[in-house]
C-alpha cells in the first residue's frame, strides 16, 4: 500500500451523528495505521462533508468561493467599489482567465473534494464493521462526488474523471486527460443512482447527512440540464411522491432561520457551525458588507453591490426583505439601522448582529421549491403548460405573497399562459427564489440568455459567449497542456 498522505478531519467519540459533519481539522494519519475500524470509515466520510464547508486558509468551496462564479459572475452582484482585490473585480466584471485565483480555487477544492470521496469509496470496505453502515457510507461519498463532478461538468464542461485517490491530496501531480461532458454525465449519473439507496431519512442526531431523496433531487436536476424532460419529471415526481415529508416552509424567512436547519424544505444542505475552524461560516459567504461589529456607519459597498434586483419584486412579495434589507434592528440594544443602499440579508443572523461573519445558517444546495419549479420548467418544455405546472409554480407564488400555499388565490396565481409566457414565469420566479444560492449562472447558461441578461448589468458589459463555461486553470494546463485543451475564449 503506498504511504500516501491524507488529510482527514477527526474529533473524539466519532461515529455517525450531525456533529461528525462539523468537525475540525486535527491531524495528518497515513494509510498503514488508517482504515481499519468502522470509526475510521465514518470519519473518512466526515472529511468528505467537509470539503463542502473548510478549507483552512482559504474561503470555503460553498462557504463563499463559489459565490464568485455562480452569483458574482451572473446579473447577481457586481463588486463594489470598495472591493480593490483586482481578482475579485475581474470575476464581477466577467474579464477574468485562465490565471485568476477564485477559478483556480474552485478547481482545487472541487477535485480534494472528489479525491476524499475516491479515498472512502476505495478503502472501506477493507474496515471491520457493520457492512450495512459500511455501504451506506459509501453511498454518501458517491453522492457528493457526484454532486461535486456536477458542480464541475457545468463550470468547466468536459473535466478529468478521477475514480481512485491520487498520489497528493493538492493533485499537483496528477495527469489526467478532460473527459467528454457525456462522459461525465454519466458518471454524475453512475454515483447519484447508487446514492438513491441511502436511507430516506435519518434520526435528528444525524440530521443534514445525504439521502435518497438528496440523491433524486439532484438528478432531477441533472436531467433538467440535460434537457431530458422526461427523466427529469420522473425523478422530480419521485421526490415529490416518495414520502419523504417534504414541503414547503410557510414563511419564507424560515428557509434561512438557525433554529429550522435541515428543515422540511431543505433536501440537502452545506452544514455550518458557529466558530466553525477553516473559514467554514455561512455568514461570510455572501454579505454585502463587511463588518467589524455590527454599526449604522458600515458601508454597504466593502465586498459588492448585491442589491441589483431589490426592485424587481411586486409589492407584498415577501422574497425582497427577506434576501436585502434597507434597515435591521439590533435585537440586542433596539438600534435601527439604515443603509444608504439595500445590503444582502438571507445568511444574517440577526439574533448575532455583533459577529455576522460567523454563524451557523446552513448553505441550500438543493430545496424543495428547486424541485417544484425544475418540475413545472420539465413539464412546460415537454408539452407547454399543464394544470400540474401552473399549480406548482402558484405554490411558490402563494407563498412569497403571504397565501395559502395550496388554496387557489385569484390574486397570485398564474392562468392563461403559453408554452414561451409560462416559460418566462419560471425564469422570473427562479430569479426572485434563489437570490444568492449559486443557482443563477448555471441557470442562465442552461437557458442560453447569459449573455442577454448579463449585459443589462452595466458593469458588465463586456460578457460574452465564452461565459458560458470557465477557463481550465492555467496551473493544471501547466501540468498537462495537451491532455487539458483550455474552453474557447480563454
Amino acid at each position: 500500500m503506498k504511504k500516501t498522505i491524507i488529510t482527514f478531519f477527526l474529533s473524539a467519540g466519532l461515529f455517525v451523528s450531525c456533529t461528525d459533519l462539523e468537525v475540525t481539522p486535527d491531524s495528518f494519519v497515513t494509510e498503514e495505521n488508517y482504515f481499519i475500524t468502522q470509526d475510521d470509515a465514518v470519519a473518512s466520510v466526515t472529511a468528505v462533508y467537509a470539503s463542502l464547508s473548510l478549507d483552512p486558509g482559504e474561503q470555503s468551496l460553498f462557504g463563499r468561493n463559489l459565490y464568485f462564479l455562480t452569483d458574482m459572475g451572473s446579473d447577481y452582484a457586481a463588486a463594489g467599489v470598495s472591493a480593490t482585490n483586482p481578482q475579485v473585480r475581474a470575476m464581477s466584471a466577467l474579464t477574468h482567465d485562465a490565471t485568476t485565483d477564485r477559478v483556480q480555487v474552485a478547481w482545487r477544492q472541487i477535485y480534494a473534494g472528489i479525491n476524499r470521496a475516491n479515498v472512502s469509496i476505495d478503502n472501506i470496505p477493507k474496515v471491520s464493521g457493520n457492512e450495512v453502515i459500511k455501504t451506506r457510507l459509501i453511498n454518501e461519498a458517491k453522492f457528493i462526488r457526484g454532486l461535486l463532478y456536477f458542480q464541475a461538468v457545468r463550470l468547466w464542461g468536459g473535466v478529468p474523471i478521477v475514480l481512485h485517490e491520487a498520489t497528493s491530496i493538492e493533485l499537483g501531480g496528477l495527469k489526467t486527460n478532460r473527459a467528454t461532458v457525456e462522459e461525465v454525465y454519466t458518471q454524475i449519473v453512475k454515483d447519484l443512482t447508487d446514492a438513491e439507496a441511502l436511507p430516506a431519512v435519518y434520526t435528528a442526531a444525524d440530521a443534514g447527512r445525504a439521502t435518497s431523496g438528496a440523491a433524486k433531487a439532484i438528478l432531477a436536476k441533472v436531467y433538467l440540464t440535460r434537457k431530458d424532460w422526461p427523466n427529469a419529471i420522473s425523478k422530480s415526481r419521485e421526490v415529490i411522491n416518495g414520502g419523504y415529508g417534504y414541503a414547503l416552509f410557510e414563511e419564507f424567512q424560515d428557509i434561512f432561520t438557525k433554529t429550522k436547519k435541515n428543515g422540511k424544505e431543505h433536501i440537502f444542505s452545506v452544514q455550518f457551525e458557529p466558530n466553525q475552524a477553516g473559514n467554514g461560516s455561512s455568514g461570510s459567504t455572501f454579505q454585502a458588507t463587511s463588518f467589524t461589529g455590527f454599526t449604522a456607519t458600515e458601508p454597504a459597498d466593502i465586498i459588492s453591490d448585491v442589491a441589483l434586483f431589490y426592485d424587481i419584486y411586486a409589492a407584498g412579495d415577501k422574497r425582497r426583505d427577506v434576501s436585502y434589507a434597507k434597515q435591521l434592528l439590533n435585537p440586542a440594544t433596539g438600534a435601527l439601522y439604515t443603509f444608504p443602499k439595500p445590503i444582502f440579508k438571507k445568511y444574517l443572523d440577526l439574533t448575532n448582529l455583533a459577529t455576522p461573519a460567523n454563524v451557523s445558517i446552513n448553505f441550500p444546495v438543493i430545496r424543495y421549491a428547486d424541485i417544484l419549479l425544475s418540475l413545472a420548467e420539465a413539464i412546460n418544455e415537454q408539452s407547454g403548460p399543464t394544470a400540474e405546472s401552473y399549480e406548482l409554480i402558484n405554490q411558490i407564488r402563494r407563498r412569497a405573497f403571504g397565501k395559502a400555499i395550496t388554496t387557489p388565490d385569484a390574486t397570485v396565481d398564474l392562468t392563461g399562459l403559453n408554452q414561451a409566457t409560462f416559460r418566462a414565469a419560471i425564469q422570473e420566479e427562479r430569479k426572485k427564489e434563489f437570490v444568492q444560492e449559486g443557482q443563477r449562472w448555471f441557470d442562465l447558461v442552461r437557458w442560453g440568455t447569459l449573455v442577454t441578461e448579463v449585459k443589462k448589468v452595466t458593469a458588465k458589459n463586456s460578457v460574452s459567449e465564452r461565459n458560458n463555461l470557465y477557463p481550465i486553470p492555467q496551473s493544471e494546463r501547466n501540468i498537462n497542456p495537451d491532455g487539458l485543451p483550455q474552453n474557447p475564449g480563454y
